[in-house]
């Protein structure tokens, strides 16, 4: 009955003022309402939308209003702790260092600090000054010929595809300015990372920049990429936390000829990597394969990234470490809070260990197997300001990658269009009308101011605690509320194992069971 009123209504009132329109002025009937009424059949007669057939023309007001509705929900209704998965605090916080700006509060904390799984660090009565604490890190192992004395802060795995050229050379040269390194994504080295700040050269199952034209990993390829200068390290992607044992996905509409060209691929297609590695599929393979690029790169840093996942697969490869004697100089651990351009939302939402967990076990499993000291452990997963850097290294990594807070730096507004080539900041997309409004010169500072800040913020976090090197950091500095009535250390929220314990016969029943399944041999 509803529909047939609103029918009959409506043909009533196009009636009524299209004579009006004739009366009046017939101009108004050809420019206004016959496109009206034109739309008005057109909506009657489609079967794609239902709103679109019980209620034409006005229905468009609906679909119009839901295009907007991020906006509306961003500026002027969320709160400023509401907003995923970085609310307005944390983004004004990125703004304002990026800018060289006033990044202090009035009046006390908004945050409840009674609420369970609040976090604060333990500060000192004999604090020391910034300038007293030790700011890099040298990573390479005892067989890394070429060591790289690393920043604290680097920017983590972002693909020129993914981004675009303006950003990958306001990242670069941004890290330039800073001395801090540059991943470069599993989407290949290109020209843009090339602007003279260090790299940290990515590869992917798909082994983009150094794959033959079948896909395959090619070494001569690889070498004309590793023994660059600007190359630091290299790392291998086995996961990543957004999307972990999916692969990349670089959708067909961000897909250009330059891209192309650098990844060796073809034009038309969603660029799909791999779910995993061809020239590897065993533990021990995967040892083998990081010493074969420590020599092809003349003994430069290699490592691997992964979100965890099987415990015992992790085992498996520490259980390989054992038998080649074979060491990578540094892992990845990616949280599955981490960020990607595009995935599925099954696996962001609900595949992959969160960064906190992830961290303590590789840290337990290293230290388990007495390789620690060997090996460093570099976290990424919503690394935005100095207490998150504090925290993962408290909990046991030594240094920490960032990628959104990076890409905020540049000018990314988090309006969620990664996957659509739509971004309107010229961040996130291929389109060259949208990339004019990234002058890569201005936002090169930002850059390196955010970087900058946040490292003063954390250095001054650390002299606070009274230590003179992050390293001296311990789960014991860092407390959180696990009830409404109680506090408790990290150390006593998780189990750290002591030097050499995963090798004896004291093993904690939490991980016997994974490290009794774990073969070097197979995943």
């Amino acid at each position: 009955m509803r529909r047939q009123w609103y029918l009959g209504f409506g043909i009533v009132l196009l009636a009524l003022l299209a004579l009006f329109a004739m009366l009046h002025d017939i101009r108004w009937f050809f420019g206004f309402l016959i496109p009206l009424m034109a739309l008005w059949i057109y909506d009657l007669c489609q079967k794609k939308h239902s709103i679109l057939r019980n209620f034409p023309v006005l229905g468009h007001v609906r679909y119009f209003l839901e295009f907007l509705r991020p906006e509306i929900q961003q500026y002027f209704i969320a709160t400023d702790e509401s907003e995923l998965p970085f609310n307005r605090e944390i983004r004004s916080l990125i703004y304002q260092r990026s800018k060289n700006t006033r990044d202090t509060i009035p009046f006390g904390t908004e945050r409840d600090i009674t609420s369970v799984g609040y976090t604060w660090a333990l500060h000192s009565l004999v604090p020391k000054h910034a300038a007293e604490v030790e700011d890099r890190i040298t990573v390479g192992g005892p067989d890394c010929k070429k060591p790289y004395n690393a920043s604290r802060l680097n920017i983590s795995a972002m693909s020129f595809g993914s981004l675009s050229a303006n950003a990958i050379m306001a990242l670069n040269k941004g890290a330039m300015i800073g001395n801090f390194a540059h991943n470069t994504g599993e989407g290949g080295l290109s020209a843009y990372h090339l602007q003279g700040g260090d790299i940290i050269f990515q590869i992917g199952t798909a082994y983009f920049g150094c794959r033959d034209d079948d896909g395959n990993f090619d070494d001569n390829e690889f070498i004309k990429e590793a023994r660059r200068t600007e190359v630091k390290m290299i790392e291998i992607k086995l996961s990543q936390g957004a999307k972990p044992s999916h692969g990349g996905i670089l959708p067909a509409a961000k897909l250009t000829q330059e891209i192309a060209t650098v990844r060796k691929v073809k034009m038309g297609k969603d660029v799909l990597s791999p779910i995993a590695h061809t020239t590897f599929d065993t533990p021990v393979g995967l040892l083998y394969f990081v010493k074969k690029l420590r020599d092809l790169s003349e003994g430069k840093p290699i490592g691997f990234k992964l979100c965890l996942g099987r415990r015992d697969e992790f085992f498996a490869i520490c259980k390989a470490m054992l038998k080649t004697q074979i060491f990578p100089d540094f892992i990845t651990i990616d949280g599955a809070e981490g960020g990607t351009g595009a995935a599925p939302v099954e696996y962001t939402n609900f595949v992959g260990t969160p960064l906190e967990a992830g961290l303590v076990f590789v840290h337990n499993a290293l230290v388990g197997i007495n390789v620690r000291d060997k090996i460093r452990i570099i976290c990424s997963g919503k690394v935005t300001n100095g207490f998150d850097m504090v925290t993962s290294i408290a909990l046991g990594a030594d240094m920490c990658n960032s990628a959104r807070a990076m890409m905020m730096a540049t000018g990314c507004v988090q309006s969620k269009q990664c996957n659509a080539n739509t971004c309107p900041t010229g961040v996130a997309t291929q389109n060259k009308r949208l990339q004019y409004g990234l002058v890569v010169d201005e936002k090169k500072q930002q850059v390196a101011h955010f970087h900058n800040n946040t490292i003063k913020s954390f250095l001054e976090m650390v002299g606070a605690l009274g230590l003179n090197n992050p390293s001296d950091l311990t789960p014991g500095h860092i407390m959180r509320r696990v009830s409404v009535n109680k506090v408790k250390p990290f150390n006593e929220i998780y189990v750290y194992l002591s030097p050499g314990q995963l090798l004896g016969s004291n093993i904690p029943d939490t991980l016997k069971n994974f490290w009794e399944m774990a073969s070097p041999d197979k995943f």
